[in-house]
């Protein structure tokens, strides 16, 4: 994505994103999958954006068990929150496929159409996340991906559609165990709900009990 199309610089004249990119000290960084961007622990002052593949944000506890927490991907911003704040990482951004991302610091983001378009970014993660809490608060395994999967198609407007995550992801991002996650997609394909090959899905008519 070319910089000048992010939403965050939605309402810049062409002529103006040269000098606002200068007062955040704009940086670029290209990533490959698997590549750490930034550590939980870390301080720091930049916030990111995705401008090619995609990142997860991730939270591990004492034990190493691993979660995804948030996902960003073309356009999306990432460690906003800790910028601004000036707070410890909570969480580690990892790269969920090779890509590029835009650094920039967030104190030099004075200008009043970058806040407003930040704000709305904001409030788009913020509905990716009310949207995630509806699927965990699903009692069961077999629940929590009905619910995902569900939203994923109405988004897609098709019951046929990709999902941006291989197995593992998937679990880590319903925070359920992936061998049962595997157990209960085997048996709702069995029923007839669904069938699938790797992260391509596609769901079929009402659900069975």
């Amino acid at each position: 994505m070319e910089i000048s199309a992010l939403p965050l610089f939605r309402g810049v004249p062409a002529e103006e994103l040269p000098a606002l990119l200068a007062r955040a000290s704009a940086r670029t960084c290209a990533f490959q999958k698997g590549e750490l961007l930034l550590r939980r622990g870390d301080v720091t002052r930049r916030l990111g954006l995705v401008l090619e593949g995609s990142v997860h944000i991730i939270r591990e506890d004492f034990w190493g068990n691993r979660s995804i927490v948030g996902l960003a991907g073309p356009g999306e911003v990432f460690a906003e929150s800790y910028a601004l704040a000036g707070e410890p990482l909570e969480v580690s951004v990892l790269a969920a496929a090779p890509g590029a991302a835009l650094f920039l610091e967030a104190d030099g983001l004075t200008d009043a159409r970058l806040t407003a378009n930040l704000l709305h970014l904001l409030a788009r993660k913020n509905l990716m996340l009310t949207r995630k809490m509806r699927h965990m608060a699903r009692r069961t395994t077999r629940d929590k991906l009905l619910s995902y999967l569900s939203a994923q198609a109405l988004a897609a407007g098709s019951s046929e559609f990709d999902i941006p995550m291989d197995r593992q992801q998937l679990a880590d991002y319903l925070s359920v165990d992936r061998s049962a996650m595997s157990a209960a997609l085997g048996k709702l394909r069995d029923e007839g709900v669904l069938t699938f090959r790797k992260n391509h899905f596609r769901l079929l008519g009402e659900e069975r009990d």
